[in-house]
């Protein structure tokens, strides 16, 4: 059974600085691409960041390039999403994905998801 389990959300001051991780268990994690989206009230959800199975290559769009990071512990099995100088628009439910594609931007190639963990940026 394919888990992944998101940690790390909470609220912030706009300026601060959060990282999330993501555990993942019940696939080889080092054979998965894997993606943050996020959502926010009544927005669909969308790309974040994703970072190929190897680590070498990351995209971002340009809302967070910049201030936000991905990487990866295929040792752990954890993706983490480095978050910088946060803005109140960064306020989402953000997810993990995994997919077994090397890298997407698309939601649509993720085929794994964990529960989500809540950001609040206050301004």
């Amino acid at each position: 059974q394919v888990q992944l389990l998101e940690s790390g959300g909470g609220l912030v001051q706009a300026g601060g600085s959060l990282r999330l991780s993501c555990a993942a268990s019940g696939r080889t994690f080092s054979n998965d691409g894997m993606g943050w989206f996020r959502q926010a009230p009544g927005k669909e959800r969308e790309f974040v960041a994703a970072i190929s199975q190897s680590g070498g290559r990351t995209y971002y769009p340009d809302s967070v390039k910049g201030r936000f990071t991905i990487s990866r512990d295929n040792a752990k099995s954890t993706v983490y999403l480095q978050m910088n100088s946060l803005e109140p628009e960064d306020t989402a439910v953000y997810y993990c994905g995994a997919s077994s594609q090397v890298i997407s931007t698309r939601l649509s190639a993720y085929a794994y998801w964990g529960q989500g963990t809540q950001v609040t940026v206050s301004s």
